[in-house]
C-alpha cells in the first residue's frame, strides 16, 4: 500500500469500526443497562423473560461493548493525529475530526465527506494555507 494511503485507510476502518460500537453502545448498552430491568436505575420497564443478564446495573452488554469501543476510539484518535500529521491539518480540523468519533453518526458523515474529497483528489486546505500552496495542492 502507499505510504500516503494508509494512515487514511487505516482512518477510515477505525471510523466505521468506532461508529458502529458507539452506536451499539448509545442504543443498546446503555438503554439496556439504565433502562430496563428491575435493577436498572431509570427502570422504564420489567427485564423480558430470560433476558436478565443482558439488562439492568449487571447488564453483560456493557463490558462487551464500552470497553472494546474505548480502546477503539484511543486507536482512532492515534490515527487522526497520524492523518492531521501527514496531510498538515490545522489544529482545530484535527480535533473536529477526532472528536466527531463521539457523536453518534457523526463520525461516519465526517469519514464519508473526508473520503469524497480525498478521491476528488483534492486535500481541503486549511484557511492559513496561502494560495501558492493551494495551486500546489490542486496540481494545477
Amino acid at each position: 500500500m502507499e505510504k500516503k494511503r494508509l494512515p487514511f485507510a487505516l482512518y477510515r476502518i477505525l471510523a466505521y469500526v468506532t461508529g458502529v460500537f458507539l452506536l451499539l453502545l448509545t442504543f443498546v448498552s446503555m438503554p439496556a443497562k439504565y433502562l430496563v430491568g428491575e435493577t436498572a436505575r431509570f427502570s422504564l420497564v420489567g427485564a423480558p423473560a430470560g433476558t436478565q443478564a443482558l439488562v439492568g446495573d449487571d447488564s453483560v452488554l456493557m463490558p462487551i461493548v464500552a470497553v472494546p469501543h474505548g480502546y477503539i476510539y484511543m486507536a482512532y484518535v492515534l490515527v487522526v493525529l497520524w492523518l492531521a500529521l501527514d496531510r498538515r491539518w490545522s489544529a482545530l480540523r484535527t480535533v473536529g475530526v477526532a472528536l466527531a468519533g463521539t457523536i453518534p453518526f457523526v463520525g461516519l458523515v465526517i469519514e464519508h465527506r473526508l473520503a469524497a474529497a480525498e478521491k476528488a483528489g483534492e486535500r481541503p486546505q486549511d484557511a492559513s494555507g496561502t494560495a501558492s500552496d493551494q495551486v500546489r495542492a490542486t496540481g494545477a
